[in-house]
């Protein structure tokens, strides 16, 4: 079967990755000072990052609309024997919601909610990939996907949470108390959402090789083909830290550098990281 692999922007997966393996995207919007701009297209996360430093309100992103997906899944329809859709989790954005509408009127797109965000998401758009290559049923695709997604770990260690109070997802005495112990928040999607699962005490770059052995010392249940490294901006001396301890602490066949994408970014801010990975 010819099937085509989309995703929305959200996934964060490099240009390379997207140009390697023709993953087409469905860009979110992202509402700046009253503005849209779409994801990756017409804004970056630098725009964001600048913006608010300035002075800017926190900027947002709002989901595709229905005619939205429709129009993408009307490019494929006819030329494919079929296209998967793999969207932002649907405890994030109402995208899952939107696109299942849209994909109504298609008999051969369907959708997978990745219960994920950024290269969680992308992790599961990389296995679509590799299963479309020899899948001969869309239906048995799309649940084997259903399956996986429950095998995504993914998690980000927080340096500022100045975005999160901006976006309410935070109190600003929560945060003040953070910032008197120099706590940095460790995030992790469970389930479909974002829990906080540990707090780290100290400098940023002192505190992500912690988090890294934390995350992968020990373990005997990983998948050690691919992880992901992603990040918003942080120290060059941070990064390096980040990448020694993931070559210590795992034995990943590949591990993918990546900047996280306007989602990440507008709700997390700069000083985000992240490592993401697979379950066996």
């Amino acid at each position: 079967m010819n099937i085509k692999i989309l995703s929305d922007s959200t996934c964060d997966l490099s240009p390379q990755l997207l140009k390697e393996f023709d993953i087409d995207l469905a860009p979110l919007t992202v509402i700046k000072d009253g503005k849209e701009y779409k994801d990756g297209v017409t804004i970056v996360p630098a725009d964001i990052f600048q913006h608010v430093a300035n002075g800017g309100a926190l900027c947002s992103t709002t989901a595709n609309n229905v005619e939205e997906y429709q129009a993408l899944f009307s490019r494929y329809a006819d030329t494919c024997d079929g296209a998967i859709l793999v969207t932002i989790g649907s405890g994030f954005s109402s995208c899952y919601q939107n696109a299942c509408l849209a994909a109504q009127d298609f008999p051969n797109v369907r959708v997978v909610d990745s219960m994920n965000l950024s290269t969680g998401q992308g992790l599961v758009v990389l296995e679509a990939v590799r299963l479309a290559k020899t899948a001969t049923d869309l239906d048995a695709l799309a649940e084997e996907l259903r399956a996986f997604t429950g095998r995504v770990e993914a998690s980000f260690l927080l340096s500022r949470l100045e975005y999160m109070v901006k976006g309410g997802r935070c109190s600003m005495v929560a945060a003040l108390g953070a910032n008197m112990l120099n706590l940095k928040p460790c995030i992790e999607v469970k389930d479909g959402k974002m829990v906080v699962v540990k707090k780290y005490r100290g400098n940023f770059e002192k505190c992500l090789p912690m988090y890294v052995k934390d995350r992968l010392a020990g373990r005997t249940d990983l998948d050690e083909g691919t992880i992901f490294v992603t990040k918003t901006p942080v120290s060059d001396a941070a990064y390096q830290a980040v990448m020694e301890a993931v070559r210590e602490h795992g034995r990943f066949k590949t591990v993918y550098e990546t900047d996280a994408g306007c989602t990440i970014s507008c709700h997390c801010g700069p000083g985000t990281l992240g490592i993401l990975f697979i379950r066996k």
